[in-house]
């Protein structure tokens, strides 16, 4: 009866878990955190139009200085605040003729520029857009949260990772009562989709400027998971 038991146990844990016949137990370990971003980035710009290129290109570039400046006097550093895209196209428009056929003729030229700003008090983004605006912004491209140091984080939920393919190997052992060897080989499966946004709620207060209702805002924890296979011997 003892040993039906200890054979059902080893079927149980078999997945992820497995014993092969070369007396080693090969385990999954896995493990996720979740931390909140430490900064948040930003494309913030200009799309104008102009008769002329150069006047299509000087409108949004005074706009993007605008934006730059409104970065610095928050004090988000030079390093944090740099150009991302600058475009310039010709425009041109469709008139309809008198014998049903249409044409297309020249309408000026539209230019923009996009410039990024990492901010680290991430509660001050929504007087950042708010002020960015003011200064002549009307294009906002996309907020995204993250960690300055990725690599720490991961290190953690590794060393999370292979705690748990030790646990799992040792109720494996134990369950068809033999003991558990060393490890005899690590790896680190490549990941899937890797971290996605979980509800943390960090809304930006900051005081709306001139009046102004600020932008509000919501930041996402970031998740952290990694897998750990491990193959542990049986020991003798």
């Amino acid at each position: 009866m003892k040993h039906a038991l200890a054979a059902a146990l080893l079927l149980v844990l078999a997945v992820p878990a497995s014993a092969d016949d070369d007396g080693r137990i090969r385990v999954i370990g896995r493990a996720s955190a979740e931390r909140a971003p430490d900064f948040a980035s930003v494309e913030v710009g200009v799309e104008s139009r102009g008769a002329t290129p150069a006047a299509a290109l000087d409108a949004a570039s005074r706009a993007a200085k605008g934006v730059m400046a409104t970065a610095r006097d928050m004090g988000v550093p030079d390093a944090d605040i740099g150009t991302t895209s600058l475009t310039l196209q010709a425009r041109t428009r469709t008139i309809n003729q008198p014998d049903g056929s249409v044409r297309e003729v020249a309408d000026g030229y539209t230019a923009g520029n996009l410039v990024r700003v990492r901010l680290a008090e991430m509660g001050k983004l929504g007087e950042l857009l708010r002020r960015a605006l003011d200064s002549g912004a009307n294009r906002i491209d996309g907020i995204a949260f993250g960690l300055r140091d990725p690599a720490a984080a991961e290190a953690d939920v590794q060393s999370a990772a292979m705690k748990d393919a030790r646990a799992q190997a040792e109720r494996l052992a134990e369950a068809a009562g033999v003991r558990l060897g060393p490890a005899l080989s690590i790896a680190s499966p490549p990941r899937g989709e890797g971290a996605r946004p979980a509800p943390y709620a960090m809304a930006a207060k900051a005081a709306a400027p001139r009046g102004r209702t600020s932008v509000p805002i919501e930041a996402g924890s970031i998740e952290t998971a990694a897998e750990i296979e491990a193959v542990f011997a049986i020991a003798r």
